[in-house]
């Protein structure tokens, strides 16, 4: 059996508090669950029946690997009841009940179709990223909600979003705290200052990866050009191990200027 998701634990109350509000706020803790079982949930309590359920996401990777994630656990074929929609690609079709799609997306739909009646469930994703385009969404689900409240419910999910503001910008409705992850979380901090960041977070990779058990190490860099720098010498400092320790180590980059089939690892 798998491992249940902390939101899942929360099903009951996340359906009955949509089911009585038109706009709810859900802080989940990251690893909860929350990008790939709402959907979910409120598709199990018949909200797909009446439109469709939209799932926006501040990045196209993940609409494309969290809509990828959603189809496997509910056995459909990605594009047919589950599919998603990024710039120049929309895998979706006239069966498809639960969407992902980038802000940026959700937006130019808009354009072309103000009040978004195809959608029965607007789930804005990551919203503590607060992009342009999800400060546009916000306004724009507060005055979707005032001439749609018989037949839109529109939720604002994150992990860190300060959920009372949010609230406020929209009348009061309510905050659902999912609390819970996976996996128990350490934190151990640097006794001293890195001099140099890239050189400091090299050696901790590879001391985390010769000395404790196989797993996998993922490692924030400031943007593209320090990624590069630090998967070269990743390589280079992996080819140089003795025999046995980690020279099977498989260094991968990860940033948006990638192609998205290289974003996305199977």
């Amino acid at each position: 059996m798998g491992v249940v998701l902390p939101i899942l634990e929360y099903e009951e109350k996340i359906a009955e508090t949509v089911e009585a509000n038109s706009v709810v706020v859900i802080i989940g803790e990251t690893g909860s669950g929350k990008s790939t079982q709402l959907s979910q949930i409120l598709h199990r309590r018949g909200y797909s029946d009446k439109g469709i359920i939209a799932v926006t996401q501040p990045r196209r990777v993940a609409a494309v690997s969290v809509s990828r994630r959603v189809a496997q656990e509910l056995g459909v074929t990605l594009g047919e009841e589950v599919g998603y929609a990024i710039r120049f690609e929309d895998r979706t079709s006239r069966t498809t009940r639960v969407k992902y799609l980038t802000d940026g997306c959700l937006l130019r739909e808009s354009l072309s179709n103000p009040d978004l009646n195809q959608y029965s469930v607007i789930i804005l994703d990551e919203a503590h990223e607060r992009s342009l385009n999800t400060d546009i969404l916000l306004g724009l689900m507060k005055r979707l909600i005032n001439s749609r409240s018989s037949d839109l419910k529109v939720l604002i999910t994150s992990a860190t979003l300060d959920g009372v503001k949010v609230s406020k910008f929209f009348s009061g409705c309510p905050v659902l705290n999912v609390p819970g992850t996976l996996y128990p979380v350490e934190k151990l901090y640097s006794r001293e200052r890195p001099t140099n960041f890239l050189e400091s977070s090299l050696k901790t990779a590879l001391d985390i990866h010769v000395k404790e058990p196989a797993g996998d190490v993922l490692i924030f860099m400031t943007g593209k050009d320090d990624i590069d720098k630090m998967v070269s010498k990743l390589e280079e400092k992996i080819q140089n191990l003795e025999e046995g320790s980690c020279m099977d180590a498989l260094v991968l980059p990860l940033h948006g200027s990638l192609p998205p089939e290289m974003q996305i690892c199977n």
